[in-house]
């Protein structure tokens, strides 16, 4: 199933309130947010063998990597809405 029939409630809601694009990317920040929750989740249990109190590298490295895909949308909504606004 595709992103667009899986979260086509979600998707109409954000959409109708943020416009077409703005809405979409609000979706994808929810969904990146939810992702880095499940992997935090997962890293309670798959700790670093050299360090048993902070995750494994693997869940490290997808974490930094959601938290980097996250900021570069928020920051593309911030800069939409900058260029909304009137001067």
């Amino acid at each position: 199933m595709s992103a667009f029939e899986e979260h086509k409630e979600e998707l109409e809601h954000y959409e109708q309130m943020f416009g077409r694009d703005r809405g979409r990317l609000a979706v994808s920040l929810d969904r990146l947010t939810n992702a880095l929750v499940l992997v935090g989740q997962h890293g309670v249990y798959c700790t670093s063998q050299r360090n048993p109190t902070v995750p494994s590298m693997d869940l490290r490295m997808i974490v930094q990597e959601l938290t980097h895909a996250k900021e570069l949308l928020q920051s593309v909504m911030e800069e939409m809405r900058r260029a909304k606004q009137p001067q």
